[in-house]
């Protein structure tokens, strides 16, 4: 995987989560720092800043690069190709809530373009140090069938539990909803056989249901992407984007034909 950092709260939320996913994924880390053309101090700067990513991961492997590119999330994209990396970890943007994820520039670059699974960490997030559950946010539509396999087989390979979610907004026919949710299970069984949990959270809007819900220490949510997406590109439509703004864990947002 690929941490985006910078010096700032965000950055070393992001590397901390990174780091963490590491050590329970046993995947290779590279920290990348991008910095704009024509500009040597903001490279020398760079530089600096992974030196600081070193110091804070200690003995925690990993490799360091400066990538220079016209704008953050299409630096680490580019960068994430070239060295074929699965995940592209970023912080929250600077300025929100803390316990829930705001859109910067960075991340919305990515959440409309990155052809890599793209992880969020909240703000102010701490890892646990394991992971505890892995939720699936699931809509009957194909892309979130493939998440289903995907996710199922990673809460398989890891040994944790897998819930799958369902938002009730007081506008669909709750019995439809859960009879939808019901084959999802099936499937992730069939699959896998792996028993998941199911639950459909109710309220007048997402931000409401989302905290009808428990959430464990260690838990980390998944979301397909869109209807609209490109294939193999991630593109997150308005209801997910609500789902990843009121998520009080980390978020994995995964490209259309993720595999």
């Amino acid at each position: 995987m690929i941490v985006g950092y910078a010096d700032d709260v965000g950055g070393r939320e992001a590397l901390a989560l990174g780091a963490a996913i590491t050590h329970i994924t046993g995947g290779e880390l590279t920290v990348a720092t991008i910095y704009p053309p024509g500009s040597p101090g903001l490279a020398v700067e760079a530089q600096a800043n992974l030196a600081h990513a070193a110091d804070a991961l200690g003995d925690t492997p990993a490799e360091y690069i400066t990538f220079e590119s016209r704008g953050t999330g299409r630096g680490l994209s580019v960068l994430a190709g070239r060295i074929r990396s699965d995940l592209i970890v970023v912080g929250s943007g600077a300025g929100g809530r803390q316990g829930r994820i705001t859109i910067g520039s960075t991340s919305n670059h990515l959440l409309h373009l990155s052809p890599e699974a793209v992880m969020l960490a909240p703000a102010g997030h701490v890892p646990v140090g394991e992971l505890a559950r892995l939720t699936l946010a699931y809509v009957h539509r194909p892309q979130c069938d493939e998440a289903v396999e995907r996710v199922a087989q990673a809460a398989l390979r890891l040994g944790v539990p897998l819930r799958l979610i369902t938002l009730d907004l007081r506008t669909d026919d709750q019995g439809r909803l859960r009879d939808d949710l019901a084959l999802a299970v099936r499937l992730a069984w069939e699959t896998t056989g792996i028993e998941a949990e199911s639950e459909v959270a109710e309220g007048h809007d997402v931000a409401a249901a989302m905290e009808d819900l428990d959430w464990l220490p260690g838990e980390l949510l998944v979301c397909a992407a869109g209807e609209d997406a490109q294939p193999h590109r991630v593109f997150l439509g308005e209801l997910a984007m609500k789902v990843l703004r009121a998520a009080p864990c980390p978020v994995t947002v995964l490209p259309r034909g993720f595999s």
